[in-house]
């Protein structure tokens, strides 16, 4: 069984590798006197096709990157926490009388079919996260559940065993992001705050207040849909096609305007979400916008969300509140990875209570 509360408590800390579908991050972080301590991080690239839409459509080669990954950074440790992502996870936020855990689980079981959208929940492994009482009804309470097909938790847990370590805790990425977010950053109660991760194929939506969650959504499209376009009209390698868009301009009159306006189809989607949100939650404003995920390193990026949804837009720093070694890491670096190290520093924060 795996755990997908991904907001406990806890002293113990392990590795996180966020694995993604075209790099895998390790984080590892030291619980010392003084705070949080950054004690290693590595990134890795992995070619198109290992893994498609969070499903591993190739085992050996994601074993092999996730050994190079531990020799990257040099983690000799053998446990890790990783997160599936919104391709490959339900998640599902709803109403309960109040009841102990251990009844909520068989509750859920008994009544699968109207809370999770699978034939048969032998096939599946799930968990929740009592998020507190019900606004309305003191006799209620808030429950998100996690779910997804055993087949594909499995996989991502042996391909880390094959690896020489083990996977103590199954996390899903945009909750990883909240702890990342809870972490560091100590908004108003009030404010709400819409955490923006765009990987390379998916985009996830975390809309927080305070230490809860109001609203995720899962976009099935990120900055590989840039890259591919890119890579059509000028007829270049992908390679090629990834360097343009992450500088911004193609050198022939390819504006940095331009390079943004590929990404239309995804604010779009985004914006939608947050229309959706506004409409449910008694017409509530964002306060503002983290954003994080490889296109967060696009020049522009933050401005022309700022235009877009009339918000106050920054680059998510998952090391605002922790430290790292100046003779390691330089600052320079720490704040290119930062925006693609939130997942992996939100996995690495975990407990491990359910190891």
């Amino acid at each position: 069984m795996f755990s997908f509360k991904g907001l406990l408590p806890g002293s113990k800390k392990f590795a996180g590798v966020d694995i993604g579908s075209n790099r895998i991050k390790l984080v590892e972080l030291k619980d010392t006197s003084e705070g949080l301590v950054l004690q290693r991080f590595a990134q890795v690239n992995m070619e198109a096709g290992i893994i498609e839409n969070g499903l591993i459509k190739d085992e050996d080669a994601l074993v092999k990157k996730i050994r190079g990954l531990f020799k990257a950074a040099g983690y000799g440790g053998r446990n890790v926490i990783t997160a599936l992502s919104g391709h490959v996870v339900v998640t599902k936020k709803a109403l309960f009388r109040k009841m102990e855990e251990g009844e909520l689980r068989d509750f859920i079981v008994d009544e699968a079919g109207e809370y999770l959208p699978f034939d048969d929940i032998r096939d599946v492994n799930f968990d929740f996260h009592i998020c507190g009482q019900g606004d309305t009804d003191p006799g209620q309470m808030e429950v998100i559940i996690a779910a997804a097909k055993k087949e594909v938790t499995e996989s991502y847990a042996r391909a880390i065993e094959k690896a020489g370590a083990r996977a103590v805790v199954l996390d899903v990425d945009s909750f990883a992001l909240q702890t990342a977010y809870e972490e560091n950053y100590d908004f108003d109660t009030d404010d709400r705050i819409a955490l923006v991760n765009i990987g390379s194929s998916l985009t996830n939506i975390n809309i927080v207040r305070d230490e809860e969650s109001l609203l995720t959504r899962n976009i099935k499209s990120g900055g590989d849909a840039i890259t591919r376009a890119l890579q059509r009209k000028h007829g270049i390698s992908f390679e090629e096609a990834e360097m343009i868009k992450l500088e911004g301009s193609a050198g022939d009159g390819e504006t940095e305007e331009r390079i943004l306006d590929y990404l239309d189809p995804i604010f779009v989607e985004i914006g939608r979400s947050f229309d959706y949100f506004s409409s449910t939650v008694g017409g509530s404003h964002l306060s503002r916008i983290l954003l994080s995920g490889g296109c967060a390193a696009i020049p522009g990026i933050a401005d022309a969300m700022k235009d877009m949804f009339n918000c106050e837009v920054e680059l998510f720093n998952p090391f605002k509140n922790i430290r790292y070694d100046k003779h390691v890491f330089s600052s320079s670096y720490i704040r290119e990875v930062a925006p693609v190290a939130a997942v992996g520093v939100g996995l690495a924060l975990r407990s491990g209570e359910d190891a």
